[in-house]
């Protein structure tokens, strides 16, 4: 599976990105897909693609990998378009641009499927969580016993005034 992620349209409708400057916005969806990718798109390969100049790039150090395209002379869109329609894959695209969706439709007949923007947001992750059973959902990613092994430590390494 091939996700294609339209970089600043999905930056520009997420509210907890929109205000940021280009930079912080490529460095803050790039940040959240190298560690939630798998969680908000599923398992496959990620490339996402801003419009302007810029370098071909591979993010790592969260969980996924992910690749960034720069469309230099092109539109994000065009390049898009043409990433989709070289793929051998089943290729979801990841974009609210309805003349995006209805052309990479058009070039990957069969093998093209559309998703929001809003499946990149920070708030989809509530969604996963709800859905999620066990100590992860409840306790934010923390074992069971993390609390218990807080106190502990604080009894340990903290005079009472400090507590």
């Amino acid at each position: 599976m091939l996700y294609l992620v339209d970089g600043y349209n999905v930056t520009r409708r997420d509210s907890a990105t929109s205000a940021l400057s280009l930079l912080e916005q490529r460095e803050a969806l790039v940040a959240r897909l190298r560690v939630r990718g798998r969680d908000l798109l599923g398992t496959g390969r990620i490339v996402v693609v801003f419009d302007g100049e810029g370098g071909l790039g591979l993010s790592t150090g969260g969980d996924v990998p992910v690749e960034i395209v720069y469309a230099h002379s092109r539109s994000a869109d065009d390049e898009i378009v043409r990433i989709a329609g070289a793929a051998n894959d089943l290729v979801v695209v990841v974009s609210s641009d309805r003349e995006l969706a209805a052309r990479t439709k058009g070039i990957a007949a069969g093998r093209a499927e559309v998703r929001e923007s809003s499946c990149c947001f920070e708030a989809a992750r509530g969604k996963r969580r709800e859905a999620t059973r066990g100590s992860v959902a409840r306790d934010g990613g923390l074992p069971r016993n993390a609390n218990a092994i807080t106190r502990e430590l604080k009894d340990l390494w903290l005079d009472e005034e400090d507590q």
